[in-house]
């Protein structure tokens, strides 16, 4: 693959080949500079200026062909799993100058004769225009030093060089953005370049078995996690409460259910022993007080970790991991106390502030937003995890009693009763706004 020095590359290697073809022509008399430069830049201001021809990278676009490849990717726990390249289309238009009658003309006609003639650019020519031997590079310019180790011959598919018929008023635009003068042109696209810029990456070993007992069915023939179902027909579970979650081929030995969550580098294990069946499995959050600085409120990813009836090694179920909500509690006065938060009124100008705690606690790192009815308002920065939430609310907010619900990574604190015949919402979560 090449480097990130490749767009340059090609410039260079498109240069000297013009360089050296226009080199070999002598109907114009006369020297003629090759250049890879903005138009603009170009100058040809004394009589006894040269004609020039000057080739301008004026576009880079994705190539069609490979945009639709995967991007670099990443494991759930954040390690790179591929290194994908970076597939581009190079648009040129290359210029002729000359300040005679005719020299731009014939200029031109040898340049895109000498394109039409080289419709690939072949290794071993990329490899002579980026490090011409016997010559020493260190002599050339810095740039185009750092030029000669791209790597541009070594990525694995050939550049070819193709000439596009570009319509008037797209060049009329193209030259009006450059702020020049119009100069005859022609335009050439150089597919495709390759920038790949390798990384550490995991690849997991081949896979030599799936188990060994076969199952005269068509389910899936490995653990597999299906749903998770929070109590009391919610969407989120809360700390302290149970989780039943459904699967199938469960049985075996040495259970344990793995919470990953993006703002910890490890996984939080619990032992729990599936039903008889092997279907289903009850998981208990904890709501220790070391749970309150250990859980996160947010979406968590659950897999379970077995080892499976007939097999030798233990197996983790679903490549991607289940959706587990965990709902932010409202408390007040720490992580154990079950009481509504506090409104107070006043400061000049005067506002509504609402302090209260959550459990389990909120990462810093973490957004949470409080809605007072229909009023929101986001938390105000802190220094450490413990210290409560503050939410300042304008004074128009009315008195009274507010339905009250905190929203912590897009997961809202449970306001709706859904155990009952219909929908209800929850006395318990109002605060009284004086």
């Amino acid at each position: 693959m090449s480097s990130p020095l490749a767009i340059g590359a090609v410039s260079a290697v498109l240069r000297n080949l013009l360089d050296n073809g226009i080199v070999e022509q002598v109907a114009l008399g006369t020297t003629v500079n090759v250049t890879a430069g903005a138009p603009d830049l170009v100058r040809l201001e004394s009589s006894e200026d040269p004609p020039q021809l000057n080739l301008f990278l004026y576009q880079v676009t994705p190539n069609a062909a490979l945009r639709n490849n995967d991007l670099p990717s990443r494991s759930t726990r954040g390690e790179r799993t591929s290194n994908p390249p970076l597939a581009l289309d190079l648009h040129y238009l290359v210029t002729a100058y000359g300040r005679s009658d005719f020299q731009a003309e014939i200029l031109l006609g040898y340049a895109m004769h000498l394109l039409h003639e080289r419709p690939m650019l072949d290794r071993a020519a990329i490899r002579r225009a980026l490090d011409p031997s016997p010559l020493d590079v260190s002599m050339l310019p810095p740039t185009f030093q750092a030029l000669a180790v791209s790597d541009l011959a070594d990525q694995f598919e050939t550049l070819r060089i193709t000439p596009v018929a570009m319509p008037f008023d797209e060049m009329s635009k193209i030259w009006a953005a450059i702020q020049s003068h119009y100069r005859p042109s022609a335009a050439y696209q150089v597919s495709v370049v390759l920038i790949d810029a390798p990384k550490p990456a995991r690849s997991p070993l081949p896979v030599l078995t799936r188990g060994l007992t076969v199952h005269p069915d068509l389910l899936p023939p490995v653990p597999t996690l299906f749903g998770v179902e929070p109590p009391a027909k919610q969407v989120v579970a809360r700390l302290g409460e149970p989780v039943l979650v459904n699967g199938l081929r469960l049985a075996g030995s040495n259970h344990t259910a793995v919470l990953s969550h993006r703002l910890l580098s490890t996984p939080i294990e619990i032992t729990v022993l599936p039903n008889a069946a092997g279907n289903s499995f009850t998981l208990d959050l904890p709501n220790t007080v070391a749970a309150q600085s250990q859980f996160v409120p947010g979406l968590w990813g659950l897999s379970l970790r077995l080892m499976p009836e007939g097999d030798t090694q233990e197996r983790e179920t679903n490549t991607i991991a289940l959706p587990l909500a965990a709902a932010p509690v409202i408390t007040a006065d720490g992580p154990l106390g079950l009481v509504a938060a506090s409104a107070v009124r006043g400061g000049v100008p005067q506002t509504v502030t609402v302090t209260l705690h959550t459990r389990p606690q909120l990462r810093l790192g973490q957004r949470a937003t409080l809605a007072l009815g229909t009023s929101t308002a986001e938390a105000a920065p802190r220094a450490v995890p413990a210290d409560p939430l503050v939410f300042v609310f304008p004074s128009s907010l009315v008195a009274g009693n507010h339905w009250l619900r905190l929203r912590v990574d897009g997961i809202d604190s449970p306001l709706v009763l859904r155990s009952g015949a219909v929908p209800a919402f929850d006395n318990s979560q109002q605060l009284a706004v004086p």
